[in-house]
């Protein structure tokens, strides 16, 4: 097949900034795109074969889009749009994204979603009452719940925050921990606080919780209330049985709103132990008020490395289940030929 050329205009600031330091992002997109990219000026032409310098101005397009948004264009950015299909980079779902920002840290960051699949999370909280998000780690679940709750709380649509998840060492026995009992249950929420000292701030954290406004505690502790005019999220909740998702599931009153974040792959619980996330999922399927937001690899957002690990895992994983009923299934048909 022979050579074919594209050539795109671009300012010389955005130009900056998709090349990247030491023109590390361009580097990659050649590397995956398969495509050689000059730039003279503001003119960037792209040579290759025809599908991929086609694939690749659309790419570029989009990358433009965000940087003359304000955003700077990383290695994370780069690896996420190399994974959109046709029909997202037709639609500009990518630079869309800049357009949502849900608050601001302490220190001024926005929060916003940074990928299609949190976009579709965040507007589900936003729209519904009871909303599951679940994903590998690394996806935002929690992070992006936080927010929507702070958000919530300061525009006075809810009058408290209510954050919990389950008490499950995660794999270690960490024994008797000294101190009073808040102490003892403190590692088990450390990463909500961080969440709220990022972007709340201690200062008001401390004083929000000293009224009882905001709520930090084991889910044991959920069992005998109606939490009505709340935020509630439930946090790690792979690691509930069936009868602690029912319990947390049904304290839930008149203007509240409950996110659910879990993930499956890494549960907590003993062996032979059947998780309350993935009872909830089936028993709850068929309820359209209740919206469930499955988060993936591409949604790590993350160092680039933790996406590639949480991709790995999931094939590794993929690849023992499929092996195992085989293994099963050759096991049974040998023991039927021993009784013929």
């Amino acid at each position: 097949m022979g050579e074919f050329q594209e050539t795109i205009s671009l300012s010389v600031r955005d130009m900056e900034n998709i090349f990247g330091q030491f023109d590390a992002n361009i580097k990659l997109l050649e590397k995956n795109l398969h495509v050689a990219f000059i730039a003279r000026n503001d003119r960037l032409k792209m040579i290759g074969e025809e599908h991929a310098v086609l694939r690749a101005r659309r790419i570029m397009e989009e990358l433009a889009r965000l940087s003359e948004k304000g955003s700077v264009i990383t290695e994370q950015e780069i690896s996420y749009v190399l994974g959109l299909n046709p029909a997202e980079l037709k639609s500009h779902a990518m630079s869309q994204l800049q357009d949502e920002c849900i608050c601001h840290t302490t220190s001024g960051k926005p929060v916003k979603p940074k990928t299609i699949g949190q976009k579709t999370y965040v507007d589900a909280i936003r729209e519904g009452m009871i909303t599951f998000g679940i994903g590998p780690a690394g996806t935002g679940k929690t992070y992006l719940a936080m927010a929507m709750a702070i958000t919530a709380f300061q525009r006075e649509e809810v009058g408290r925050i209510i954050l919990t998840r389950p008490a499950i060492e995660a794999g270690e026995k960490l024994g008797f921990l000294p101190g009073d009992l808040q102490s003892k249950v403190d590692p088990y929420l450390r990463p909500l606080y961080d969440a709220l000292y990022q972007i709340m701030g201690a200062d008001s954290f401390a004083r929000n919780m000293e009224k009882g406004l905001i709520e930090v505690a084991p889910l044991a502790y959920m069992r005998g209330r109606t939490l009505d005019n709340a935020f509630i999220i439930l946090d790690e909740a792979q690691n509930t049985t069936p009868a602690q998702m029912k319990m947390f599931l049904t304290r839930i009153g008149y203007g509240s709103k409950a996110v659910i974040t879990g993930d499956n792959t890494q549960k907590d619980l003993p062996k032979d132990t059947v998780s309350g996330l993935d009872v909830a999922i089936r028993v709850l399927k068929a309820v359209p008020e209740i919206a469930v937001c499955r988060l993936d690899g591409r949604d790590v957002v993350r160092h680039p490395l933790v996406q590639k690990i949480v991709n790995a895992y999931e094939i590794y994983e993929t690849n023992a289940a499929s092996g195992g009923k085989k293994k099963k299934g050759g096991a049974k048909h040998g023991a039927s030929g021993q009784r013929e």
